[in-house]
């Protein structure tokens, strides 16, 4: 039977742990979600997984591109849709296993991404752009020409506000116009992992220090020694940006970090505008309950079982 698992919900909630564990159980492929994920020596800060848990079940869209290389919303879908393709022709369970709203909803909805190749020179100046009059103001240019792709963009994500102003000025068409869904023809089940506020406030802190005590600060000089500047989309990324801050004496360490742990609790609360609660779509669980394994296991056996029936 063809189907697919996807596990969503904020950032350090658990989903990776969980997938693991259910890739394990049912004999499962794992398929990442997370948009920074797929660039190469970007290891800690965006907490991969390790070699030994790739070993013990193979993980796709893991080390893509090199952080200076384009990757698009469209080029990702692409790619999940063969991977989970390829895992079911092999008679697994694919698990879309991520927080990125837009890469899960475009697998899970079938978006149908507009075909506009990137156009170096107009990002160059909608960035300078936004360096001297601030994102806010590409983010409101948004509304006015794309309303409905401004409901689906966080206002802070200079990458994707210039995309979608991208795709109108060069096509003369809204983003979210070629936005159409065709959803798969097979079966998924959406499994939501929450926590309470403070809890997950609480792990966010705590994995921000792992990360330093693991070497975050020399993964971002390696990368900066690399040629791959801070002005790169990848290295805008939570906890590249703050540690490149540092590394060029702009701010100091503390402050770096605690610049990480906010921007990390903001887009957490952010990642709820994606996977709403109130989703009629997710079957959610308390990441905290002890029961939480067991609970999944007989959701995920009792949609096999009567998808398969």
């Amino acid at each position: 039977m063809k189907c697919l698992i996807a596990i969503v919900g904020p950032t350090a909630v658990g989903k990776s742990r969980l997938a693991l564990y259910l890739a394990q159980h049912l004999g499962g492929e794992i398929v990442n979600a997370d948009s920074r994920q797929v660039y190469r020596y970007m290891d800690i800060g965006t907490a991969k997984p390790s070699k030994e848990e790739r070993a013990m079940v193979p993980h796709h869209l893991i080390d893509v591109v090199n952080p200076d290389e384009t990757f698009s919303l469209a080029i990702y879908r692409q790619l999940a849709v063969q991977s989970i393709s390829e895992i079911q022709q092999k008679g697994k369970v694919p698990l879309l296993v991520g927080g990125c709203g837009l890469y899960v909803w475009a697998v899970v909805e079938g978006w149908q991404i507009p075909a506009v190749p990137p156009n170096p020179e107009l990002r160059r100046t909608l960035e300078q752009r936004a360096k001297e009059k601030g994102v806010d103001e590409l983010f409101r240019e948004l509304q006015q020409v794309d309303p409905a792709a401004a409901t689906k963009i966080m206002p802070a994500n200079l990458r994707r506000i210039i995309r979608a102003l991208e795709v109108y000025l060069v096509s003369g068409e809204p983003i979210s116009r070629g936005w159409r869904k065709t959803p798969p023809s097979f079966p998924i089940l959406i499994v939501g992992l929450t926590l309470p506020r403070a809890e997950l406030y609480r792990r966010i802190d705590a994995r921000v220090d792992e990360m330093i005590k693991s070497g975050l600060v020399e993964e971002v000089k390696e990368l900066l020694d690399r040629g791959y500047g801070l002005n790169l989309p990848a290295m805008s990324g939570i906890g590249y940006k703050q540690i490149g801050m540092y590394l060029q004496n702009i701010i100091g360490l503390e402050e770096a970090i605690q610049q990480i742990k906010w921007q990390t609790h903001r887009f957490a609360r952010q990642q709820y505008a994606w996977f709403r609660p109130n989703d009629p779509r997710i079957h959610w669980f308390n990441g905290e309950n002890s029961e939480l394994r067991g609970n999944v296991v007989r959701l995920v056996e009792a949609f096999l079982s009567r998808e398969s029936g």
